[in-house]
């Protein structure tokens, strides 16, 4: 008695290859390999080799023009280090730093061999290291000492002030699996504008509950970042909204690609030029250029500055933030528009189970036609 099988016969190896591997697949598979590529290209190319590069240094000392002999010494530090600038007073040095418009501040004391070195381990602790080595190396070659005061530090359920970076990653990471499940569960290609705007209130409702959620999380019940709930929580909305209607905007023009084309904008270029584990001034020039215009270093600049700089410098980060859900919605609502206009275009939920469906249309949200 011979075993029945639903399959038909075999056409040999070659004829079972192509039906298992399409060249739409193997076409994505190649397209995975170059993203994972990519990937280590990027996160190993931003951290391999940290070094600081033009860090905003305050210089202050109470006699004049000591602040100004001091700024013009460090600026012959072999690789431009540091970016010093004379400031009148030591209250002043302070306020730039608590407005993020310098990363530490050097207290020179003309009368003794000690001068004070001002710091901000919660913008990074990786940076206020940085800045405390090179500036400490250049008073020992003047035959200076260095006490370092830690001006805004983190707090201690914050280690190394990374948690806004992971926040923000853990945000963005629920922005565009938001984003690619909608595409998965109905097509990447939403038929219409309206079932476009439908999916754009969906993601502003995940995007209102997972803001809030992720600052009760880091803030109240961890203890790990402080700074006010709400303003997190707002920060946290516009965070997953922006990455999720990129995420949207990106499937409208490319289909299940545009989820690809979402991670290498958010994860591979994003995530290692955020600035969370290496803050800008440490990273090569290419990562310190792109990071404060993608949605993850617009973000963990954001947290940080909320967190311990009383909101000072977040203006800019929430504009860029704003700028990519604005734009990912309008592309998104634009690409269903085109769709909807084109002849042949169906509204509906898609084709039932078991149906049939052309391999080229898996990325549209349609129906089949009328009577079939």
């Amino acid at each position: 008695m011979t075993q029945s099988t639903d399959a038909g016969p075999s056409g040999g190896f070659a004829a079972d290859f192509k039906d298992a591997v399409t060249i739409r697949a193997a076409l994505l598979v190649l397209g995975v390999l170059a993203l994972q590529l990519a990937f280590i290209a990027s996160y190993v190319g931003a951290f391999h080799q940290p070094r600081p590069r033009e860090i905003p240094l305050a210089v202050t000392a109470p006699v004049p023009g000591v602040a100004e002999q001091s700024v013009r010494q460090l600026r012959t530090l072999p690789g431009t280090p540091l970016d010093p600038r004379a400031v009148p007073d030591e209250a002043a040095a302070l306020r730039q730093i608590e407005h993020r418009d310098a990363d530490g501040a050097l207290v020179v004391d003309p009368g003794g061999t000690t001068d004070r070195l001002l710091v901000a381990s919660g913008a990074g602790a990786s940076l206020s290291q940085a800045l405390e080595q090179v500036v400490r190396l250049a008073e020992e070659s003047q035959g200076r000492s260095l006490q370092v005061v830690d001006a805004v530090p983190a707090a201690a359920g914050d280690a190394r002030g990374l948690t806004s970076f992971y926040l923000v990653v853990g945000w963005c990471v629920g922005g565009y699996l938001c984003a690619a499940i909608l595409a998965v569960s109905a097509g990447a290609r939403p038929a219409n504008t309206t079932r476009a705007a439908i999916r754009l209130g969906v993601l502003l409702l995940y995007a209102v509950i997972a803001g809030l959620f992720g600052a009760l999380i880091a803030g109240p019940v961890l203890d790990a970042l402080p700074g006010g709930t709400a303003a997190l929580w707002g920060l946290g909305t516009l965070v997953v909204l922006a990455v999720g209607a990129l995420t949207l905007a990106c499937q409208g023009l490319a289909g299940v690609v545009g989820i690809g084309l979402a991670i290498l904008l958010v994860v591979v270029l994003g995530n290692p030029s955020s600035g969370g584990a290496y803050p800008y001034p440490l990273l090569p020039p290419f990562w310190s250029a792109i990071g404060p215009a993608l949605p993850p270093g617009a973000g963990t600049y954001a947290a940080r500055s909320i967190a311990y700089f009383h909101g000072n410098g977040a203006a800019g980060p929430v504009l860029v933030l704003a700028a990519w859900a604005v734009v990912g919605a309008a592309v998104t609502l634009a690409c269903a528009a085109v769709r909807k206009g084109r002849p042949g275009a169906a509204v509906g939920s898609g084709p039932p189970d078991g149906a049939g469906r052309p391999e080229t249309g898996a990325d549209d949200d349609r129906a089949p036609a009328a009577g079939r």
